[in-house]
C-alpha cells in the first residue's frame, strides 16, 4: 500500500554525481502529510519515554563489546556499504557505477526528508535525557532523535535493493532490522525512533519506485547487476 506522504515533483533528475544533499530532490516532503504518516514521539517525561529509557539501560548492561563494535561500525557506515555482506563478494559498489549512483540518490532523498522530520519533531537524543548512557557518539544535534536517520536509510535501501535483487529480499530485511536495532545498542535512539524510521524509509522507497526519473536510474542499475551476474 502506498503511503500518502511524499508529493512527487516534475523536476528533472540532477545530472552527474549526486551530492550528500540534492539541490533539486525528486520527492518533496510536505509537513502536513509528514505528521499524518508519523505519530508524534512521546514527551521526555512520559511513561512511554521512561519505559524506552529503561530498555536502553537494559541493553547497555547486557550488550557485549562485539555487539557495541558492530553497532559503532554501522553508525559510521550510513550508506549502501552496510548491505555488502548480504549481497556477497560480487557486489563491489566501486565497480557498479549505475548502482552506486542510484543509492547515492536514495541516500540524498532520505537525508532531505529525514532532516525535515527531525526538525519538525525535535525529540531529544537519549544521552540528553541521561548523560550517563555510553553512546557511539554525542556530536549529532541533540534534538534529532526522531525519526532515526540510519533506520530510515536502512529500510529505504532495503526496499530498493530488494526490488533490484528479489532473491535477497528476506536476508536484506533481516539486515535492515539489525541495522536499526544497532541504534539502540549504540544508545543513539529510542525504540520509537527506529520504528518511525522504518515507516518513513519505506514510504520514501515506495514513492521513489513510482517516480519516472528514478525508474530510469533503477532500470540502468538493474541491467548493471544482471550483467555482473548478481541477479537475473
Amino acid at each position: 500500500m502506498k503511503h500518502k506522504f511524499l508529493m512527487l515533483t516534475s523536476a528533472a533528475l540532477v545530472v552527474g554525481a549526486f551530492a550528500p544533499a540534492l539541490a533539486d530532490p525528486l520527492l518533496k516532503a510536505d509537513e502536513d502529510n509528514l505528521v499524518q504518516l508519523l505519530p508524534p514521539p512521546p514527551a521526555d517525561d512520559s511513561d512511554v519515554a521512561t519505559a524506552e529509557m529503561g530498555e536502553l539501560h537494559k541493553i547497555e548492561k547486557t550488550r557485549t563489546a562485539k555487539q557495541f563494535e558492530a553497532a559503532d561500525w554501522d553508525y559510521k557506515h550510513e550508506d549502501i556499504s552496510a548491505f555488502v555482506g548480504v549481497m556477497g563478494p560480487k557486489f563491489d559498489i566501486a565497480a557498479l557505477p549505475k548502482t552506486a549512483e542510484l543509492f547515492d540518490l536514495v541516500k540524498a532523498e532520505d537525508k532531505a526528508t529525514g532532516k525535515l522530520a527531525k526538525s519538525y519533531f525535535k525529540r531529544n537524543r537519549p544521552w540528553v535525557a541521561d548523560p550517563t548512557l555510553k553512546s557511539c557518539d554525542q556530536s549529532d544535534p541533540p534534538q534529532s532523535s526522531y525519526p532515526s536517520g540510519h533506520a530510515t536509510i536502512g529500510y529505504s535501501m532495503t526496499v530498493i535493493l530488494g526490488a533490484l535483487v528479489p532473491e535477497k529480499s528476506e536476508a536484506l530485511k533481516k539486515r535492515a532490522d539489525q541495522y536499526a536495532e544497532n541504534r539502540l545498542i549504540c544508545s543513539m535512539h529510542y525504540r520509537k525512533d527506529i520504528v518511525a524510521g522504518q515507516i518513513l524509509g519505506t514510504a520514501i522507497a515506495v514513492d521513489l519506485l513510482q517516480n519516472a526519473a528514478f525508474k530510469e536510474k533503477f532500470n540502468a542499475a538493474k541491467a548493471e547487476l544482471i550483467a555482473a551476474k548478481i541477479t537475473k
